[in-house]
């Protein structure tokens, strides 16, 4: 099983790469699989984003789709989700994202936006067709300033149904 980890941060790397990467370790540990060892940064190709076909997007949208389970993190920008992820989730056609069991995974400066994932994330997820059987992941940022457990705590909060849906794809493929 594969795990990808996507990051809608205009700023390539920080506090929000890391908890994917965190999250995305954790997630491999508790599926017995190789952590992966970088995140998708958006912010790269942000003017791409902006048309369609271009093969660098192509290429991310490819690695998303060839995924078991993907991490998108993205840092709240006015109660939502960043533009720049928004404009990524939008080369995917309704229902492309069958198949795929999707972690939700914001950060934001106070408690005051935590719905956000749920209110902003989770439905666009959902058009897509994407698994989502965990609670979205919200993190008061200045908790990820220094050595945390955010992710490991997550991860073994919801053990049961990421590993219930790691089985289910098992089964499905036979």
């Amino acid at each position: 099983m594969s795990i990808v980890l996507i990051s809608g941060n205009p700023s390539a790397g920080g506090r929000t790469s890391q908890l994917a990467l965190d999250l995305g370790a954790a997630l491999a540990g508790l599926l017995d699989k190789e952590a992966p060892a970088e995140v998708l940064e958006l912010a790269p190709v942000a003017p791409k984003l902006f048309g369609w076909g271009d093969p660098d997007v192509a290429a991310l949208k490819a690695q998303v789709l060839g995924a078991d389970f993907v991490v998108i993190a993205t840092p709240t920008y006015k109660a939502a989700m960043t533009g720049l992820l928004k404009s990524f989730l939008d080369q995917f056609k309704a229902g492309e994202l069958f198949g795929q069991v999707v972690i939700p995974v914001f950060t934001g400066g106070s408690d005051a936006h935590s719905l956000a994932p749920d209110f902003t994330l989770r439905p666009v997820l959902q058009e897509l067709g994407a698994s989502m059987p965990t609670s979205s992941l919200y993190v008061v940022s200045s908790l990820l300033d220094g050595p945390n457990s955010v992710a490991a705590e997550f991860v073994e909060r919801e053990k049961f149904r990421l590993l219930g849906a790691a089985h289910g794809m098992t089964l499905a493929r036979g």
